[in-house]
């Protein structure tokens, strides 16, 4: 019922200004003036509101940075992410000091320009020091942007040390899977031709680099402040995995291995203590209650993926738990490897 008025209340507002305008335009030709010519109080007026539309816009700006920042992800917890959040920054107060300077010009000059009569703009054809202006500094500064940026997804992308922690993330619809090297730390083989509804990835039970891996499904734990290596692999569309709060994404293409590696800095129990996910985590909660779900939801890592996969997309995810080292041991012991062999952890 509340809805149905708010929408008859919008419509005869609508109606109102309607027949205000209407009136306006006869006041305005009984007094002999025409309503489509536009005068210098006119103009005079416009300026004043636009003048008026700068403080309304930048206080806008700054009730919506207010007001939605807290709903950001948390700090980074890789240490590529570290790099990424500092080149984020970088990157929107570029675009902020740009958008304030602009939008400040672009206000102040239709304010103080106003059209007047006799009044005629100075046209300019071509000046070559404003060209050399508006195209230098761009240019300088999108290259210092794409330098620091080449430099932090080499990071993320270059070959991981012999050390890493190897593990295996294979998407299809709608789902993830993650699978653990053993001892040996390398991946057993696989083969699209061996998958059944048993054998999820076409493991290949010949190859015996295979024989002490190790596959999760729901979620999967990896050590703090190792090196993880990311093996990544898609059944039949492209997939991306997407590790928001490690700053860390990259696609999944069926027929290649894709790869990326990032070290973890922030245990999960870790960040579930930090102030700011605890207020994060309290409103996602008073969300739910107002919706009447009764079930709290607690902070995890999550995988997503980000790519437009088909009908079930938006529920193609995981759960990712940083442990401590001695944590994450305990963890990988406890699970069987898929072939039967028995794990023994040394990382």
């Amino acid at each position: 019922m509340i809805k149905f008025l708010v929408y008859v209340a919008i419509i005869l507002a609508i109606f109102a200004i309607g027949y205000l305008v209407r009136v306006f335009e006869l006041a305005s030709s009984l007094k002999g003036n025409k309503p489509e010519e536009v005068t210098d109080n006119d103009n005079k007026f416009m300026s004043k509101v636009m003048l008026i539309a700068l403080f309304a816009l930048m206080a806008f700006t700054a009730w919506t940075l207010i007001t939605y920042a807290p709903l950001m992800l948390p700090e980074a917890a890789s240490e590529h992410g570290v790099e990424i959040d500092w080149l984020y920054r970088f990157n929107w107060a570029i675009i902020f000091l740009v958008f304030v300077l602009t939008q400040i010009l672009l206000f102040y000059f239709a304010s103080k320009y106003y059209g007047r009569k006799g009044n005629v703009a100075t046209y300019i054809a071509h000046n070559n020091k404003i060209e050399m202006i508006w195209t230098v500094i761009p240019a300088i500064v999108l290259s210092i942007i794409i330098i620091f940026g080449l430099r932090a997804w080499n990071k993320i992308t270059a070959p991981a040390s012999e050390n890493a922690i190897v593990i295996q993330i294979y998407g299809k619809q709608f789902d993830w899977t993650a699978r653990y090297a053993g001892v040996d730390n390398k991946l057993g083989d696989s083969n699209y031709k061996l998958i059944t509804d048993e054998n999820a990835l076409g493991m290949d039970s010949t190859s015996e680099a295979g024989f002490d891996d190790i596959i999760v499904k729901n979620e999967f734990h990896i050590p703090v402040n190792k090196e993880i290596e990311f093996k990544l692999n898609a059944r039949e569309v492209i997939h991306s995995v997407y590790m928001p709060h490690f700053r860390a994404q990259m696609n999944c293409v069926p027929g290649m291995t894709t790869m990326l590696h990032f070290t973890p800095i922030i245990t999960t129990a870790e960040m579930r203590k930090k102030q700011y996910v605890i207020n994060q985590m309290a409103d996602i909660n008073s969300r739910r209650e107002a919706r009447g779900e009764n079930a709290k939801e607690e902070f995890n890592y999550i995988l997503l993926c980000n790519k437009i996969c088909g009908n079930s997309h938006y529920n193609m995810q995981m759960t990712i738990v940083v442990d401590t080292e001695e944590d994450y041991k305990k963890w990988l012991a406890s699970k069987k490897p898929y072939f039967g062999k028995k794990i023994v952890t040394n990382k």
